[in-house]
């Protein structure tokens, strides 16, 4: 019998998990996650007020309560007090990396680190319930915002920011972050982009809910239209990015409008520095840029400066070493050939990686499935090699004599039906708990 461990559950794990069940009718799967709930970015990444991307827990919920597949929570591999890499090879046949990419990039200007300044990572991390977030006051004290990044994440958290107590109150926002949104005073949110609208990377669903958001107006510049080439005649465009440039001429063409809140969508702007205002941020400090003629942009030399109590940086995430594999420096990824990891210290075949950590932070949700179903028929391949080598027959027992106790699906069911506890005694539907103690301490009910 085949044993594989799979390390992390969010979408790319739980395609995996589902990939090797599927293909192949013996093998038995551990899917290992550093927190004691399942999901990943499906739970701690899309945003809250996102139902129907959010109900796809649904489907990876069919896979981890799946006859051989085993969800075992609050297992960290690598690091400080980490289960070795090593150790796990040990454990079991073959061991699958879809570990993501756990960080985000920096813009690498003066005034980044100033107090107000924030990577989009925490501020989704924050509001998400992650139990590693902190409560950093993301929007205490600040009436604008800055949004550094054109994507889809960018577009997310400028609409929790607008959002007030009635749209985010049935959602299942952790109490503490719903209060402090609801009462913030941001009035204008600036989504900024470096490069003009027919490169941005939002998708048009995403950005055309904007316009849906009660009390707020949505501005675009029609100069930085104009400088878009591309926006002219928008027929030659990918079909994504010729529907958002006609969602943005819209916008631009109906000028603005009375609303208690703004979000403006600005292009052409490379931000220069953060500039402090008494110890913290006070404005954003940006350079216009106009087409290159190549695809890119250049500097013009001309600056804006635009107020901002809070920035927020999303452009982008980027993968991790972690100890015992290889790792590409350049691209913040494992070197794999078809999943199946290089140069690795192991020498044999029994390392794989899957989503992120295998092609870099790019792709929707479902770009999983065909990168897990590569990966598996890389492992299956190999499984006669694989199956040469001695393994215990429950992990388990070995990662408790390690000190590790792991959170089973039991457990994970418990912090559901303590979610939704939460929720009734709140007046509002599930709640998510937003700490280790409360997640671990509801885990344990179930054990």
């Amino acid at each position: 019998m085949l044993r594989v461990a799979v390390v992390g559950s969010g979408p790319s794990g739980c395609y995996t998990a589902q990939n090797l069940v599927q293909l192949d009718p013996t093998v038995c799967v551990d899917v290992l996650d550093r927190l004691p709930c399942p999901y990943g970015l499906v739970r701690y990444g899309v945003a809250p007020d996102h139902e129907k991307i959010k109900s796809l827990q649904g489907n990876l919920r069919t896979v981890l309560e799946h006859e051989r597949v085993r969800f075992l929570g609050g297992v960290r591999v690598g690091g400080a007090g980490g289960l070795p890499v090593e150790r796990l090879r040990e454990l079991y046949h073959a061991v699958v990396y879809c570990v993501g990419a756990a960080t985000d990039r920096r813009l690498g200007i003066p005034g980044e680190e100033l107090p107000g300044s924030w990577s989009a990572t925490e501020f989704v991390s924050w509001y998400s319930a992650h139990p590693d977030a902190v409560d950093a006051g993301f929007v205490r004290d600040a009436r604008s915002a800055v949004v550094i990044g054109v994507g889809n994440v960018a577009v997310d958290v400028a609409r929790m920011l607008v959002r007030g107590m009635a749209e985010l109150s049935p959602t299942d926002m952790p109490q503490a972050a719903l209060t402090a949104l609801a009462a913030s005073r941001i009035r204008e949110v600036h989504v900024v982009g470096r490069r003009g609208p027919s490169q941005a990377r939002f998708t048009t669903k995403e950005l055309r809910e904007l316009a849906g958001l009660p009390e707020t107006g949505v501005r675009v510049e029609p100069d930085d239209l104009a400088l878009d080439p591309a926006c002219a005649d928008p027929s030659a465009l990918p079909a994504a990015q010729r529907r958002n440039v006609e969602v943005l001429r819209g916008w631009a063409e109906a000028g603005a409008r009375g609303a208690d809140r703004s979000i403006r969508l600005r292009f052409f702007l490379r931000p220069v520095e953060l500039l402090d205002d008494g110890g913290r941020v006070g404005a954003v400090l940006f350079e216009r840029t106009e087409p290159d003629g190549s695809g890119g942009v250049r500097g013009t030399g001309r600056y804006e400066t635009v107020e901002a109590q809070l920035v927020l940086r999303s452009v982008g995430y980027r993968g991790v070493p972690l100890e015992g594999l290889p790792f590409d420096e350049e691209s913040g990824t494992v070197p794999h050939e078809a999943g199946r990891v290089l140069d690795s210290c192991f020498g044999v075949p029994g390392d794989y990686v899957a989503g992120w950590i295998k092609r870099g932070p790019t792709g929707v949700i479902g770009t999983n499935r065909p990168d897990a179903k590569e990966t598996v028929t890389s492992l299956l391949a190999d499984a006669p090699v694989l199956l040469r080598k001695a393994v215990p027959e429950d992990p388990v027992a070995a990662l408790r004599s390690a000190g590790i106790e792991p959170v089973p699906w039991t457990g994970w069911q418990a912090i559901e039906r303590a979610e939704a506890a939460l929720g009734a005694r709140l007046g509002r539907s599930v709640v998510k708990l937003a700490d280790w103690n409360s997640l671990l301490a509801a885990a344990r009910t179930g054990s």
